[in-house]
């Protein structure tokens, strides 16, 4: 991909924060990654629709980029810019029992302030590794919750339609998916709705959580997560188990000893190890028990 437009980026959207070449080892969990061609952190809805209309303007790719906590980015990097959203996507504020939080905010982070705030109802997210706006995309959840029991309204913004609140019954919420998957439109606020309740209980509440998911996921390894969806009737990590693949490896991927459903980067894992790995336990598990395993990783870059 021809590379002139970077020299036009660094004009037409002087005063927005700007990397090139920026290596996305450092911006996933995982730690792989190539590196992507250019980074740039909008800190408000006007310096986004600058990155926007510049690469609509200049036939630039783009993609959005939460905490890269769902996503494996290939070893060759991401041609085309890479959005991630800062400043005004970073705050939160609350009206009684009504949050608006900026799609930048780190879900878990929210959980325990207004956990803290004396707020009940987004306890199950204590432990999600992601941003605001990235559960809403996936219509996130764990521990019996998910973000379709909190969510009122989502403000998003396309160059089509500008600044637009979608209702709840317009975000077409399912089982880790909303209207956002299939459409080019950019989170940029959710308002949720929680319920008044004794902080004491809300913070003890994480924290029998937050002890449950330490002793089961491999949290202290560089991982993307939950990799397969839940196959019906059956439960990922204990297929992988009894196909004798926990603590399989190839490269410096590897199925975590500690919980099957997760691959863990042991160091200097590369993106073709993980992708080898994913479709190395496909196979067996297809072979053994006839069960097709769906990737819920994001896979994104260059081949």
């Amino acid at each position: 991909m021809n590379t002139d437009w970077q020299e036009k980026a660094g004009i037409v959207l002087a005063g927005i924060k700007q990397y090139r070449d920026y290596p996305m080892s450092e911006l996933t969990t995982f730690k792989i990654g190539g590196p992507a061609d250019l980074l740039v952190e909008p800190a408000d809805v006007g310096q986004l629709a600058k990155v926007l209309e510049f690469c609509r303007d200049f036939s630039v790719p783009w993609m959005l980029l939460g905490l890269g906590s769902n996503l494996l980015v290939r070893d060759k990097g991401i041609r085309g810019v890479v959005i991630k959203l800062a400043g005004e996507f970073l705050t939160w504020e609350r009206d009684g029992g009504t949050v608006r939080a900026g799609a930048g905010v780190t879900l878990g982070d929210l959980s325990r302030e207004t956990a803290r705030a004396g707020l009940t109802g987004l306890e199950f997210a204590c432990g999600i590794p992601g941003t605001v706006g990235g559960a809403v995309y996936m219509n996130a959840g764990a521990y019996d919750g998910e973000m379709s029991q909190v969510l009122q309204r989502v403000q998003a913004y396309s160059l089509e339609h500008g600044l637009c609140w979608y209702s709840k019954d317009q975000l077409e919420l399912g089982y880790r998916k909303s209207r956002f998957q299939s459409r080019p439109e950019i989170i940029v606020r959710a308002e949720m709705s929680l319920t008044s309740a004794d902080p004491a209980a809300c913070l003890e509440k994480i924290a029998d959580l937050t002890f449950r998911r330490e002793s089961k996921q491999p949290l202290e390894m560089p991982s993307a997560g939950s990799v397969f969806r839940r196959p019906e009737g059956h439960y990922v990590g204990p297929l992988i188990e009894k196909a004798g693949l926990k603590g399989y490896s190839i490269g410096g991927a590897q199925v975590s000893p500690k919980h099957a459903g997760f691959i863990v980067n042991t160091g200097g894992a590369t993106a073709d190890n993980v992708l080898c790995l994913i479709a190395h336990i496909q196979r067996e598990i297809q072979s053994r028990f006839g069960v097709e395993l769906v990737p819920e990783i994001k896979v994104v870059g260059e081949e």
